[in-house]
Parts: C-alpha cells; structure tokens; sequence
C-alpha cells in the first residue's frame, strides 16, 4: 500500500492545471446510459480510481467505456442487465447514480446500497422517494434496492425533495428525462456540477430549465442521443491547492478554473490573509504575512462546501487566534482532528463544531488517512509543517487527486511517494 512522505516548511510557487470534476464526470458517465449512441466526455480525469470503479460498474452493465488520456468514450447500447452488485457499488457512493437512468431507459433496476468514505450517514431516502413519486415501486430486500416502474413508464410529478440532496438530485432529473409530460422538481441541488449534468444532458435532447436555481423543470421527451460534453473543472481541486499556497506562505496559479464555483470558499480564504486574483482562464493565490483565524460553516452550495472543511480546518490550525468550524452536512466528518492534533493542533470537537485554536506551528508526524478530504488536509498540514510528516493508506487520495505528488512537487514542494512495508 502506498504512503506519501512530505518534508515541510517551503514556500510553494508554480503553476498547477486543475484536472476535471471527479463530481461531475462520475454523473455523467451515468447519463451516458440513457442512450444507445456514443457519448464522448472531454477534459475527465480518467486515472482517478472513483473513474475507474465507476467504469468498471457500467463495464459490468454491458457498456464499453473506453479511456483515452483525458478523454472518455460510452456507449450504453450493448446494457444487458440491470443489477449493479455489491463488489462494485461498495467502492464509492457514486455508484447510486445508474439508478435513475437504468430505470428511465429499462423500467427496472436492482443497485447495492452504496458504499464509499466513512463521512456519516448518507441515506438515499430523497432519491428513493422521488423515483417513488415519479411511479417507481421501490423494495428493500438484504441491502439491495429492487426498483421497477408501474406501468410502461415514469409519469411527470410535482415533487419538492425534503433536501438538497446533491446526488439525489442528479438521479431524480436522469429518471425524469423520458417522463410522461412535465417533471418539476423543488428545493433542488444547485451545485455547478449539475448544472453541469442538465448541459450535457439537454445537448443530448433533454428539456431541462431552472438548473442552477432551487426549481428544475424537466419535459419528458422520447430519446436521447449521443453527445460530446467538455466536464467541468474541479472546484474542489482547485480549492485545495489554494490552501497549498495559502498555508506555505506561497504563490500558485490555478490554471482551468474560475472564481465564481468557489465564491464561498475564496471569501473565507481573503479573510484568512490570503490573496485571490483572478486571471484569465485561472486564479493566482497567495499567502499573507499572518494567518487570520476564520469561522466557517458549511452548507449547500452556494455556501461553504463541505468538501473544502478538512482543507481549511488544516489552514486554521496555523491561524493567530480562535476558528470555529461547524458541519452541518456529515457527522463524522472530523475524523481528521486526531490525526493534525498528533501533528501538533490545538483542536477539539463540541458536537459538530471543532474549536480550532491556532499554534506557532505544526510538527511532522505519521498519519492515517480516513477518507478522501481528511487525507489531503494532512498533506497541506504536512507542507506546513517542520520535519517530515508520512501519510498512509493514500488510497483514498487517488480517489479523487489526479497526480498530486507530481503537481505538488512541481511547485517546489518536498514529496515522494513510495510503498509501504
């Protein structure tokens, strides 16, 4: 299993290209179901493992999906069943995501619970709930959903989800598009990334208004075609290399991405001392003479993502004073506080709020990686800190970080990564 070795204390400056959304790609390879024809997706990260998980699920429905550097190829005519098991569902959350279009384009689907870091508690009663309004018989049967449409198909309905489920979202609007009349769902996800699925899906012959906003629109239409989509950048990404370059005290230009996905997280960032400038097709971020403590709550977009949590609680750790941090959309999503206390953090939890009392600076340490975002807040922690700081079980990093070792080292920043014993 490999492990990544970091010797901190540099001040990062370079450029880094920010790959594509692994939150928007994995979607989308999902839509790629709701037609026979091939559908082409430019600028997606390809090497992440969530990508390859997600291509070998649809490999196993009977698609070919073929990746080509950053491009990757669907074609969903050759579907020949409708059972996405446990061994591959297991892997990640994503996974949920065939649901809506198995069941739009066959009538039927039977998806493993799915599976994936261990943040908390992520129920998939808005998805289940919707489809069930839409006229899908939902059954529960030994941790797998056995969903089947009544009648010859989905009836259009007027549904208003009990929250902004992000992914809920997305499966409600791919079952949604071969409706029967008109779909209206409120209180809807609005992240970029699904506006990013109703683009790609409306250029492939779906009627989708209102994306972007708490009320989609969806007129039923009798087929899909094929399509070649650019994916949108990853915000997230991008957000996490702007902590790279805030918490080092460094400068780093965010090549492919934009301010406007991550107004949220930039504002806080300013706040902590650091710059934002943006630029032509980028950002360039700089850090300050001080780290300014911030307080942060996480919401749905367009507020703070919670995805940037872990990241930004690493930058408070080095603040001048007090943070207050407080989730609201995991539970369990400070599994990450032990591991920056064992690094030399002043943190402690009062239910979902962490107390983030900042500290002259942090010490190299080896640590364990829980999931996803936790474990490249201790790389940043790792950048910052004095001596050298071992993160394990970074399998959970090549989830959803293409080649972060290489962007970092190309930066100037100290990093290796070698096999565990």
């Amino acid at each position: 299993m490999d492990k990544i070795i970091i010797t901190g204390g540099k001040a990062l400056d370079g450029k880094i290209s920010i790959s594509g959304g692994k939150n928007a790609a994995l979607p989308l390879m999902c839509a790629a179901i709701l037609t026979e024809e091939d559908v082409v997706f430019e600028n997606a990260p390809t090497s992440l493992a969530d990508m390859d998980s997600l291509k070998h699920l649809l490999e196993h429905l009977g698609c070919e999906v073929e990746f080509i550097g950053s491009k990757a190829r669907i074609n969903a005519k050759g579907i020949h069943h409708y059972n996405a098991p446990y061994d591959i569902v297991r892997k990640m959350r994503a996974s949920i995501l065939v649901l809506g279009p198995l069941l739009a384009r066959f009538g039927e689907a039977v998806v493993s619970y799915p599976g994936g870091c261990a943040i908390g508690a992520r129920p998939i009663d808005v998805t289940l709930k919707g489809l069930e309004a839409l006229g899908t018989e939902i059954t529960l049967d030994n941790g797998y959903v056995h969903a089947k449409v009544k009648g010859d198909q989905l009836q259009g309905t007027h549904y208003t989800l009990a929250v902004p489920s992000w992914t809920g979202t997305e499966n409600l609007i791919m079952a949604a598009v071969f409706a029967n009349g008109t779909t209206v769902f409120e209180n809807v996800a609005r992240e970029p990334e699904v506006v990013d699925l109703c683009n790609c899906l409306n250029s492939m012959g779906a009627k989708i208004e209102g994306a972007g906003t708490p009320t989609i629109t969806i007129h039923g239409v009798d087929r899909l075609h094929g399509t070649t989509h650019t994916v949108m950048t990853d915000r997230l990404e991008a957000g996490t290399y702007a902590v790279a370059a805030a918490i080092t005290g460094g400068r780093i230009h965010l090549d492919n991405t934009t301010h406007e996905v991550l107004h949220a997280f930039t504002e806080s960032l300013q706040r902590s001392g650091a710059s934002v400038t943006p630029v032509d097709n980028g950002l360039i971020v700089e850090g300050g003479n001080e780290i300014q403590p911030v307080d942060i709550i996480t919401e749905p977009y367009p507020g703070f993502a919670t995805d940037l949590q872990a990241q930004m609680m690493a930058l408070m750790t080095l603040a001048k004073g007090t943070s207050l941090i407080t989730e609201t959309i995991f539970e369990n999503r400070f599994m990450h506080v032990p591991e920056l206390n064992r690094m030399g953090a002043n943190i402690t939890i009062q239910g979902n709020i962490a107390v983030v009392r900042g500290v002259p600076s942090l010490q190299g340490a080896p640590v364990m990686a829980t999931d996803l975002r936790a474990s490249v807040s201790m790389v940043l922690a790792g950048l910052a800190a004095k001596g050298d700081t071992t993160v394990n079980r970074i399998y959970h990093l090549d989830r959803g970080y293409e080649r972060l070792d290489e962007k970092l080292k190309a930066c100037g920043a100290t990093i290796i990564r070698s096999c565990s014993d």
